[in-house]
């Protein structure tokens, strides 16, 4: 006997409950900002916001159907299941977050603050979820993996950080498909798919003037970044950016302790101690985003 499927939806906890949290009443939480010229309106206004969008989405979820709340937080303990649908309601980040633990199955991006966030993931309003429940045309987004010689796998929608856990130099020996190797002391790399090109990976590719051409978010294809690297005796700067195409791998070798993390969940991440090597491909996973 098959299961129903289940609604999983996920969100973040907004700035008024991390202020009430932090401060340990409301009252305290509005004294911290009057003290400061400031006061919870803006703050209430966005809260009461989310709480209206996540009310109708729950109205809009089958009767027959299970359902399950994730936060944003939590997603690193959550356990999906194959026959999950997402409903992601906030932030277009919040779809990164958690696209990253599933294999397939969809998901929805619902915007609570039209006004307020891009809606590139997230382009859905509320009360529509109802007509996607039920259609779920889905547009298959490009991710990118790391796998550790050791067998550990992270993946990623926006980008995948590799460096040292601290504002300290990364230092690795790096080797691109073309050939190239070169050991390299950096601030560390950032490797990203075409969603994240609109990200932390356009940052660096302005910045430098790059000719590259940035993948499109459908494209099976990677874009990489190496960080303020360091001329020295030892090291070199030479190879510092590039594209993956779907049969392409970069390959990183620790020569000091590194660490991993995707889309800014730096609380899972994989660690490379010296020696250890990891390679950065097209991951054989998409996102199924509901469009």
């Amino acid at each position: 006997m098959s299961l129903p499927p289940r609604a999983v939806v996920v969100h973040r906890a907004t700035e008024l409950t991390e202020l009430v949290a932090r401060h340990g009443t409301r009252q305290q939480a509005g004294f911290f900002l009057t003290s400061r010229g400031r006061d919870l309106a803006a703050l209430d206004a966005r809260h009461q916001a989310q709480q209206e969008a996540l009310a109708t989405v729950s109205a809009a979820i089958p009767l027959d159907w299970r359902r399950a709340v994730a936060e944003r937080n939590d997603l690193d303990r959550f356990v999906f299941g194959p026959e999950d649908v997402v409903i992601a309601v906030g932030q277009d980040g919040l779809v990164a977050n958690v696209a990253k633990y599933l294999d397939g199955q969809p998901v929805i991006g619902v915007n609570p603050e039209p006004g307020w966030n891009p809606g590139v993931l997230v382009p859905h309003e509320p009360a529509a979820v109802p007509d996607l429940l039920a259609r779920r045309d889905v547009e298959e987004r490009t991710m990118v993996a790391a796998t550790t010689d050791d067998g550990q796998r992270l993946l990623a929608l926006n980008e995948l950080y590799i460096g040292h856990r601290t504002h300290q130099s990364a230092r690795y020996r790096l080797a691109s498909p073309e050939g190239l190797e070169e050991r390299q002391s950096s601030s560390g790399l950032l490797v990203g798919t075409g969603t994240g090109s609109t990200g932390w990976c356009r940052s660096a590719w302005q910045e430098r003037h790059s000719a590259l051409r940035l993948p499109s978010p459908t494209d099976p294809a990677l874009c990489w970044f190496v960080r303020e690297a360091w001329p020295s005796p030892a090291t070199g700067t030479s190879n510092t950016e590039g594209l993956l195409t779907a049969s392409d791998h970069l390959t990183i070798t620790a020569e000091a302790d590194l660490v991993i993390f995707g889309d800014g969940i730096e609380s899972d991440t994989l660690t490379l101690t010296w020696g250890q090597r990891v390679d950065i491909a097209v991951a054989d996973i998409h996102l199924h985003l509901v469009r």
